[in-house]
């Protein structure tokens, strides 16, 4: 049902023919017509003739006459199609009676896993959280749905040398007193009262370490205060990840100490591969192509030299296990920027020593930064992280506020539903409405908004379909057959068929912005469609097509906000 995907495999055909083997007709949507081939430019070259010559060829050869109720040959060698109306008829109706929306599932599905949002054991999760825990989440949506066997690796900071000085804290406070504090969520003054002991008290400090060489050594007493501080801090990222509705559960958290047992054999493998080199302070991996400013070769320290093992060493177990263990063939890292290097390293080794190859793929999900109104990092006024759940109690609490302004009638337990849903949503679509690999400022006034590409604006206009059916009487709606008369319907018919489309691209790219931005111009257009075309008032056929038109908006828009984790509230 992929009225471009149609469009192109006709051209392909009548260019392959002209150009006796295989053409990308590079069919796209154009301010000219509703779509354009600009194929026949780039063939002029190879082919020695006028662009125009070949386009024309191509148009005499393409069969096009289903599909399309004009087509010509335009400027240099452009080929314009116009859609016939009742192509989109067909099209919509067709997507209208399937409850995937035209969608199918992947031909080919893959075990993909994602590795995203990462938290630190006894601290609270800040802002700097948000977009890997946002950008994951909206991944892991979209490929399952697209029937993709996707397993969420949260990547818990629950291991290494901090748990000696948080151990000894707990034992100082008493077991209790530890379990009550930390249970309340405050692992931030939990955390800081140790880091404050070990940089003031000699003593604690030499315990501390001692206390690392227990817990490395798998003491039974360590072992069980440790699974206490884990237990509470879990406990915690739950309830945040439930405020923020996204996917996570407790089986999805795979800390740095799942990995244990599998550091020492990726060692030995890795020194059976010849590809374990002696530093004098580490053993390390120098992979191919990395150097520091000073031209040396940049390292992965594997195993120190106290025993102790680095961050890559747990990276490249991670990989190992992934791809032999679990078989996953697509492997995601949902991590900031400026980790890009030390990923591609870890890539170049796994890709090495076998772990990551064909068709196993690992792609960093790079991601920018959010930033405050001065264009700098986004932090509290005394220039602290900002707390996350503090952001979204704001978040909440602000939307609130304009649910009241807007709809004074709903009550007070609507109104905390719609809070949640548009509060929630405009912290999300703020995020996901950005190119991922850019900063981004973060703006309460424009994320709230209840006009322009704001999650808000499209909640409103869902739920402003979904009144329609309420005023018309319809408990349960069935569409019929579409049919497509006035430009305003052709218009907003187009942006319809374009779904599938925009839903596969993404599946490779996990450019959200481009979904979001999609919806927003939906959103758009079906304003334009209903100032223009009257629904309720109009009569018979043309009543029940515009219904099933306003229908299915509502169902794109449903589904597509869902696939970035954003609800989507029937009243607002």
């Amino acid at each position: 049902m992929d009225l471009e995907k149609l469009l192109s495999d006709r051209l392909a055909q009548a260019f392959s023919a002209v150009a006796d083997g295989p053409v990308d007709p590079v069919v796209r949507r154009s301010q000219h017509a509703d779509y354009q081939s600009d194929a026949a430019l780039s063939l002029a070259r190879r082919l020695g003739r006028p662009p125009r010559d070949i386009a024309t060829e191509v148009f005499s050869r393409a069969e096009l006459a289903d599909l399309c109720s004009a087509v010509e040959v335009s400027g240099p060698g452009f080929i314009n199609l116009t859609v016939a109306d009742p192509a989109l008829g067909r099209l919509l109706s067709r997507m209208a009676a399937d409850t995937r929306l035209g969608v199918a599932a992947s031909a080919a599905p893959q075990t993909v896993v994602i590795d995203y949002s990462a938290p630190n054991v006894a601290k609270e999760m800040h802002v700097g959280h948000l977009r890997s825990t946002v950008i994951g989440d909206a991944a892991v949506r979209l490929l399952e749905w697209l029937g993709h066997r996707v397993i969420k690796a949260n990547h818990l900071g629950d291991w290494g040398t901090p748990f000696g000085m948080l151990i000894e804290h707990l034992l100082d406070l008493g077991e209790s007193e530890a379990a009550h504090e930390l249970s309340v969520g405050d692992l931030d003054s939990f955390y800081k009262a140790a880091r404050a002991k070990f940089d003031a008290d000699d003593a604690f400090k030499e315990r501390a370490r001692r206390r690392v060489v227990a817990l490395q050594g798998g003491d039974e007493l360590t072992l069980r205060l440790w699974r206490l501080l884990v237990t509470e801090s879990e406990k915690y990222f739950l309830t945040v990840y439930d405020q923020l509705d996204v996917l996570l559960t407790e089986k999805d958290f795979y800390g740095e100490s799942y990995y244990n047992d599998m550091l020492a054999p990726v060692t030995e493998e890795l020194d059976q591969l010849g590809l374990l080199r002696d530093s004098g302070d580490a053993a390390c991996v120098f992979p191919e192509g990395f150097a520091g400013r000073d031209g040396q070769p940049l390292p992965i320290i594997v195993r120190k030299r106290d025993g102790g093992y680095g961050y890559g060493a747990t990276d490249l177990a991670a990989i190992r296990h992934r791809t032999r263990d679990i078989g996953a063939t697509r492997l995601l890292y949902v991590v900031g920027l400026p980790q890009r290097q030390h990923f591609e390293m870890v890539y170049a080794v796994a890709r090495q020593a076998g772990w990551l190859s064909p068709p196993a793929m690992a792609e960093h999900i790079g991601f920018g930064s959010i930033l405050g109104s001065d264009g700098k990092m986004l932090r509290s006024r005394a220039g602290d992280s900002i707390k996350l759940v503090g952001l979204l109690d704001e978040a909440v609490t602000r939307a609130a506020d304009l649910a009241r302004r807007k709809n004074p009638d709903l009550p007070e337990a609507a109104i905390a539903d719609v809070a949640r849903a548009v509060g929630i949503g405009a912290i999300k679509y703020a995020d996901l409405s950005t190119d991922r690999i850019k900063d981004y400022v973060f703006d309460w006034q424009r994320m709230l908004s209840l006009d322009g590409n704001t999650a808000p604006y499209l909640q409103y206009a869902h739920a402003r379909i979904r009144s329609i059916f309420r005023r018309s009487g319809i408990d349960q709606f069935t569409a019929g057959p579409i049919s497509i008369g006035h430009p305003a319907e052709h218009a907003l018919a187009l942006e319809l068929v374009n779904f599938g489309s925009v839903v596969t691209s993404v599946e490779h790219t996990l450019e959200f912005h481009r979904l979001a931005g999609y919806l927003h111009t939906l959103a758009a257009t079906f304003s334009g469609f209903y100032e223009h075309c009257p629904v309720l008032r109009a009569a018979g056929e043309v009543r029940d097509s515009r219904l099933a038109l306003c229908d299915l908006t509502a169902r794109i828009l449903h589904r597509g906000l869902y696939l970035l984790g954003i609800a989507t509230p029937d009243r607002m």
